[in-house]
């Protein structure tokens, strides 16, 4: 490859018309792909594969049928997105995730939303901070479409985060119950305390209360100014209940060993937000945000092949070698905000690399998304990830660098559009 290519040469792309056109494109693509395909006439939606088509019963394996938590709330949000883009249709997609949240996720005995729903009930029952966090979010999105369910999803969803989760006295949530309350294990997490980050500023974008915006702020500081600052800034991702850093954790995939470089990305971007939200007057969250994009693009980016490795150790050196989707995503949506914020060249560089590898070896071009996985030699591969799962990450990479940087995606097609 030509090095010479991965410049900032000329305007800057995301300025251009011709690549918000191609942009446009790709996000429209997604909707095609996951429009109609993912609804599952008896509640949620379907996981699918390759080609579009709802996954096989019981593939992966485990208890089937059933639908997570995370991926239910995440389709809302982007159907709320889409529907803002002025997409036909997937209005009733809204509703139909609307509906399976309250009836099908909700628990109407003990209050809060079950990790795993099938067609007669729990699949698993747990309580889990991540998804409670995309509740609100998808509530956020879907109130600032309109939908008249929106209220009450809010309003339950953070009943039970602010009775539950929220420990004022620590500035982050807990992170897992069993389906009674009753605690099932002193873990602290930072995946399920960013993305209620992210879901407290689209709340406080969708109903201007200021209890979002100050848990939000509470988090951002904990996790990035005083954990992840205080540790070279690299940053943990599993803690005990008084947060001190558990170093040897490692259950699987989704709580892996050592430092999952994606999320360095996906926090640089929500600090970004997060400092426009106050007023640009929180001088230490753009210095942050630099300093994780440009650590991530040092430690996790393989200069040799391209492609961000998925975990890192606590030295800095590649730990999980594959090349999942969603830090490049993530790494799009953070350089496209330093650039504009910024105007450094650096920034637009590397958003012109991260598209080149996405668009070379991520998107799938024959048949449709992204695919979610590759090994080291860039060869897509399946485990943990099966088919193409749900449109977050992909989606949002290619609608943020065409919208502001002074809210969330949603805010600002809701205000802005395309």
């Amino acid at each position: 490859m030509t090095r010479t290519l991965n410049g900032a040469a000329g305007p800057k792309w995301a300025t251009t018309t011709s690549h918000r056109s191609w942009l446009l494109d790709q996000a429209n693509a997604l909707i095609d792909f996951y429009h109609p395909g993912a609804v599952n006439p008896r509640g949620g939606f379907f996981d699918l594969d390759d080609y579009g088509n709802p996954l096989p019963t019981g593939w992966p394996p485990g208890p089937a049928p059933t639908r997570a938590l995370f991926a239910s709330v995440r389709m809302v949000h982007c159907f709320s997105l889409a529907h803002l883009m002025g997409r036909p249709g997937v209005a009733d997609n809204i509703d139909h995730g609307m509906d399976f949240l309250w009836n099908g996720h909700r628990d109407r005995r003990h209050g809060g939303y079950h990790w795993g729903s099938g067609y007669n009930g729990p699949t698993d029952a747990s309580k889990q901070a991540y998804g409670h966090a995309f509740v609100l979010l998808a509530g956020a999105s879907a109130k600032m479409v309109g939908h008249p369910d929106a209220d009450r999803l809010i309003a339950d969803a953070t009943t039970v985060i602010l009775e539950k989760f929220w420990e004022k006295n620590k500035g982050a949530i807990a992170e897992e119950f069993n389906e009674d309350w009753s605690p099932i294990s002193n873990y602290r997490g930072q995946n399920s305390n960013m993305h209620f980050t992210e879901a407290c500023m689209a709340a406080y974008e969708a109903t201007g209360d200021n209890q979002y915006l100050e848990m939000a702020t509470a988090v951002a500081e904990l996790l990035i100014g005083r954990i992840t600052a205080g540790n070279e800034w690299r940053l943990p991702e599993h803690f005990d209940e008084n947060w001190q850093i558990d170093r040897d954790y490692d259950r699987d995939v989704f709580r892996p060993f050592g430092t999952t470089v994606g999320h360095w990305l996906e926090w640089s971007r929500l600090l970004l937000q997060l400092w426009e939200l106050k007023g640009r007057e929180s001088a230490w969250l753009p210095d942050a945000a630099k300093t994780l994009f440009r650590k991530a693009t040092e430690e996790g980016w393989d200069a040799e092949k391209g492609g961000f490795y998925f975990t890192l150790d606590w030295q800095g050196k590649p730990r999980d070698r594959d090349r999942y989707w969603w830090p490049c995503a993530e790494g799009i949506g953070a350089a496209s905000f330093l650039t504009r914020i910024d105007g450094d060249d650096f920034y637009e560089a590397w958003y012109r690399r991260i598209w080149d590898f996405a668009d070379s070896h991520l998107i799938d071009h024959l048949n449709g998304s992204w695919h979610p996985q590759l090994d080291d030699e860039l060869t897509p591969i399946t485990d943990p990830w099966y088919g193409k799962p749900d449109m977050y990450h992909s989606f949002q990479a290619c609608l943020i660098p065409m919208l502001p940087t002074s809210g969330s995606v949603c805010h600002g097609l809701l205000t802005k559009g395309l």
